[in-house]
């Protein structure tokens, strides 16, 4: 592991709480303050907080992650990009256990509720009151539950990345790239979206590599959006299979992550999957406590192909 690696890993892995959070920023900027490069906190929606390091204006091409910790739950996350229906059949699914408890929950509310007070009516709207109350608790605490302290992959895998890219850049392409650390990501992207209202016009026609949950799995995919299929062939070109992973895909149809870079029209999504002998391409583990892969391979294999990236962009 690089130095910066193991200091996040030591001291920043839980960014959660405001004092975690701004204890993980001014480490960043003295990282940024030691490398020379120039840094401002944005402030955004929701008390959203970005980390933006170098000049989005002037450079070429914008590398980001979000840095905020989720909530820990007892199943993960379970992403497959190239299979919609089977991701949204698995959101589904989650769902129904949460769909039926509260509806049990909300019927013995009502029936007691009815025998107390031999009034239907009223123990009717309690129960409909206590099943739409257990939902907004079910959400909150996805949102705003205890911290995973398990975040190997989703995100310190991504914050890792920029980290080792702001530090190991040559210093005449450091002028050629920002650095955005995103906050609130987990929340619903609400700092990605301040960033891009901000930056909009800087940002129109720039790549934007978003590295995301790239530390378990060694297929690498590199979502990219429609609007930004004309730097496909620069991906292929930066990014080539070497043997410290088994794929570098880049898929500009059929492909779905959900992350910041759909807030942007350069916007390449880039995370690690592992796959099945049928070829399917899954993400799991993240959002609970076996969050704890981490291939230093996939790490240095995308900071040396970002690299080669900002080399071709500024030519």
């Amino acid at each position: 592991m690089t130095q910066t690696t193991e200091t996040v890993f030591r001291k920043y892995q839980i960014r959660k709480t405001k004092k975690q959070k701004s204890a993980f920023i001014d480490y960043v900027k003295t990282v940024a303050d030691e490398n020379g490069y120039s840094h401002e906190i944005q402030k955004g929606l929701f008390g959203a907080r970005n980390i933006v390091v170098g000049s989005p204006e002037k450079a070429k091409v914008i590398y980001t992650a979000h840095y905020d910790t989720c909530a820990v739950l007892p199943f993960p996350n379970f992403i497959t990009p190239k299979n919609i229906f089977l991701y949204l059949l698995y959101q589904f699914g989650i769902l129904i256990p949460v769909f039926l408890l509260s509806a049990m929950a909300s019927f013995f509310v009502s029936l007691a509720l009815m025998l107390l007070f031999s009034d239907s009516s009223l123990s009717y709207i309690d129960g409909l009151l206590c099943f739409e109350f257990l939902l907004i608790g079910f959400c909150f605490f996805i949102i705003a539950g205890p911290a995973n302290r398990h975040t190997a992959n989703d995100n310190t895998s991504g914050v890792t990345t920029l980290l080792d890219l702001m530090t190991s850049m040559p210093e005449e392409l450091r002028g050629e790239a920002a650095f955005v650390f995103f906050d609130l990501e987990e929340m619903g992207l609400f700092g990605s979206m301040s960033f891009a209202s901000k930056y909009k016009r800087a940002v129109k026609s720039k790549p934007l590599l978003n590295f995301d949950c790239v530390s378990d799995g060694d297929h690498i995919l590199f979502a990219v959006r429609k609007s930004a299929s004309r730097y496909a062939p620069l991906l292929k070109e930066a990014f080539p299979k070497d043997g410290r992973v088994s794929a570098a895909e880049v898929c500009t149809k059929g492909v779905f992550y959900p992350s910041d870079q759909t807030n942007f029209n350069g916007g390449i999504g880039v995370a690690a999957f592992k796959k099945t002998k049928n070829g399917l391409l899954y993400m799991n583990r993240i959002h609970t406590p076996k969050d704890t892969v981490y291939r230093e391979e996939n790490i240095r294999f995308l900071t040396e192909g970002a690299i080669r990236l900002t080399q071709m962009l500024s030519e």
